[in-house]
């Protein structure tokens, strides 16, 4: 087993997964608002493309690795404004996006299996930005970050949506605002990774082929990695169960 590790974690890998963090990083820090469509603190970042391109070239655990380091590396050289709470539910919206991108593509290594694994993980990082959104996010910033006091996120809100208020909020900000935004987002980078596809696809399987050879990845090892999917989908379901039961006992 440690040799299979090991050899996964090559010098090459460790280079080009130190490669795809940094450009990520640097796309997740320059991000800007759209405030003529969307609430101003929903900032668009183009991070998700390298993202993708370091999951299609290295794997999906890679994709998975390169988020993590992408918010590492942010909050090293920025810090974090939400205490750590938005850039862990950064983590898990991005992961959500590029571990189903990259699973469908480990089986299909073809432009329609790129295709077809972008927009399950669109479809699914879309999903967990709503649940986020709604069971922990919020809920923090009401409660801890403005005293529990609602004016401050619904004067976010009221420049787009004048008729915004407590009771309807969550209307307006899950399904006019959250959706359509991480649904936007979700297909910029799909549509920018399509593009640039051919140009990188030989670069891709090139890697493919060093870094993961296919004598390198023993029926251990890949079983492990199963697992280990399973563990991490059994996980994010219990964080967002604990999430949804906090949410119960703050709610009003």
């Amino acid at each position: 087993m440690a040799t299979a590790v090991k050899s996964y974690f090559s010098s090459t890998r460790i280079a080009v997964l130190a490669l795809f963090s940094a450009l990520a990083a640097v796309l997740y820090i320059f991000n800007f608002a759209i405030p003529f469509a969307f609430p101003g603190f929903l900032e668009f970042k183009f991070a998700d493309v390298p993202v993708l391109i370091g999951t299609f070239a290295l794997g999906p655990a890679s994709g998975c690795i390169i988020v993590v380091m992408m918010v590492l590396i942010k909050l090293v050289c920025v810090s974090t404004r939400t205490m750590f709470v938005g850039d862990f539910a950064d983590i898990v919206i991005g992961i959500a996006f590029c571990l189903p991108a990259g699973l469908i593509y480990r089986k299909n290594r073809t432009f329609k299996g790129a295709v077809w694994g972008m927009a399950a993980g669109s479809a699914v990082s879309v999903a967990v930005s709503v649940l986020a959104n709604w069971l922990v996010l919020v809920p923090f910033y009401v409660q801890f970050m403005f005293g529990g006091i609602w004016e401050p996120l619904l004067g976010m809100m009221t420049p787009l949506f004048p008729s915004c208020t407590r009771e309807n909020f969550y209307n307006f900000y899950l399904w006019v605002s959250v959706l359509p935004f991480n649904a936007l987002r979700c297909l910029v980078a799909s549509l920018i990774t399509v593009l640039v596809y051919k140009h990188v696809s030989r670069a891709i399987n090139r890697l493919n082929a060093r870094t993961a050879p296919k004598q390198a990845v023993s029926p251990r090892l890949a079983a492990l990695g199963r697992t280990l999917v399973v563990l991490g989908v059994i996980l994010a379901a219990l964080i967002f169960a604990f999430f949804a039961v906090l949410r119960y006992l703050l709610a009003p």
